[in-house]
């Protein structure tokens, strides 16, 4: 897939810019703080229609709707598919009774729900304080998986969508529970939990099963990068980190892993032989047996929402053991094999968005990086400094900067 064109309508910083892509590297210039990162982030909401940042949807309406008889905010582009292009859009009306925006999703000129959009355009972003997926919170790479996989995978959408319903409404009867004193072992309350038991278990080990089966995927990929990037001196390994024995790891195993001692034994993947319907039974025997320990926490404790996801580096963990710099490669050989997941997974290559990535990079990380984005058809990057890439590359990129919100071609001497 390509993206051949954008439309932002006060949209974040940007007034009004409608652009065509003409290679497949676009290296957009600027100072800081002019809309670089800002137009990376766009596109990839087209894609996700999910904001990396903002809190409120409706923060990325920019000021400058204000002026408009009609406050409103679009985005819109064109998608080529296989089967043709394909034109999305997202709209921010102001409801002028209820002080607020509405968001409205159009595919190719009909409405549509926020789900249908995702997976017409898949894009792969990389951030500067993408760090924070190593060193962040657990909350930070499970939103990492979700976000990857909604992308490739519309029942994965459906399932987290439910079962993130159910979590709530489970989590709302244990807490009523928790307040009344109820006994764990009474037929009516274990009833009234086996009801939403049965939904949680049903979505939740879809989603652990995706999830485990995605990055069979993303590690290989992700250590060959990232041994490329750290010249031949490192062996990255992504572990998953579930709450509950998944059933192939053994009692032991998963002891050891859940206390923390993270080797490549305990944080081995599943083989193709793990099953849905495996999960489901361990999941519910789970549950079952940590009713007690539920009730007094008022909150379900077990399941895909309280899993994490590890770096190992030399077998040590990244998160804890890492240095800055060490982390950051860790979050972009993640992201860059992320492009190769999607690839193998769907067939097609996603847009790579990757922002002010050389500041930070030595001349052989560079190099690196370089190889891996002419493996893909589309890349967008950014660049405070024209030098952070060489005459060869720019001769054979798209070349833009921006000031103020507006984007206009460049011709870097």
């Amino acid at each position: 897939m390509f993206l051949s064109h954008l439309t932002l309508e006060h949209f974040r910083n940007y007034r009004a810019l409608s652009h065509d892509f003409a290679a497949p590297f676009t290296l957009i210039q600027g100072r800081n703080a002019q809309g670089k990162t800002n137009l990376l982030e766009d596109i990839h909401y087209l894609a996700t229609s999910k904001s990396s940042h903002a809190r409120a949807e409706n923060e990325v309406v920019g000021w400058s709707a204000a002026g408009e008889p009609i406050p409103y905010s679009r985005i819109r582009g064109v998608v080529q598919q296989r089967a043709g292009d394909v034109e999305l859009e997202i709209l921010f009306s102001y409801r002028g009774d209820a002080g607020s925006y509405a968001k409205q999703v159009r595919v190719n000129n009909v409405n549509r729900r926020g789900v249908d959009l995702i997976g017409n355009l898949r894009a792969v972003l990389f951030l500067p304080e993408d760090v924070v997926l190593v060193s962040g919170s657990p909350a930070e790479r499970r939103r990492y998986l979700d976000i990857a996989l909604c992308q490739i995978d519309r029942n994965y959408t459906q399932h987290l969508s439910h079962y993130q319903k159910v979590t709530t409404q489970r989590n709302s009867l244990l807490r009523q529970l928790r307040e009344e004193n109820a006994n764990y072992r009474d037929p009516g309350i274990v009833a009234q939990l086996r009801f939403w038991d049965e939904q949680l278990v049903e979505h939740g080990a879809f989603v652990l099963a995706r999830r485990y089966g995605f990055l069979a995927r993303l590690d290989p990929a992700a250590r060959g990068l990232h041994r490329e990037l750290s010249a031949g001196l490192e062996t990255l390994q992504l572990v998953y980190q579930p709450s509950f024995d998944p059933g192939f790891l053994g009692e032991a195993d998963y002891r050891r892993l859940a206390n923390g001692d993270i080797t490549p034994h305990t944080g081995r993947l599943p083989d193709s032989s793990l099953t849905v319907a495996a999960l489901q039974e361990t999941f519910q025997k789970k549950l079952e047996s940590r009713r007690s320990r539920e009730l007094a926490a008022g909150a379900t404790l077990y399941g895909p929402h309280r899993d994490d996801l590890a770096f190992l580096v030399n077998e040590r963990d990244l998160r804890t053991y890492g240095s800055r710099g060490q982390q950051r490669t860790g979050a972009l050989a993640l992201k860059l094999a992320e492009v190769q997941a999607m690839t193998a997974e769907t067939g097609e290559s996603p847009i790579l968005l990757l922002d002010d990535v050389m500041s930070e990079l030595d001349a052989q990380r560079r190099a690196t990086l370089l190889a891996a984005l002419h493996g893909v058809p589309q890349a967008v990057v950014t660049t405070t400094d024209w030098e952070d890439f060489s005459p060869a590359f720019r001769a054979q990129a798209q070349l833009l900067h921006v000031d103020g919100g507006v984007l206009c071609p460049a011709s870097p001497s």
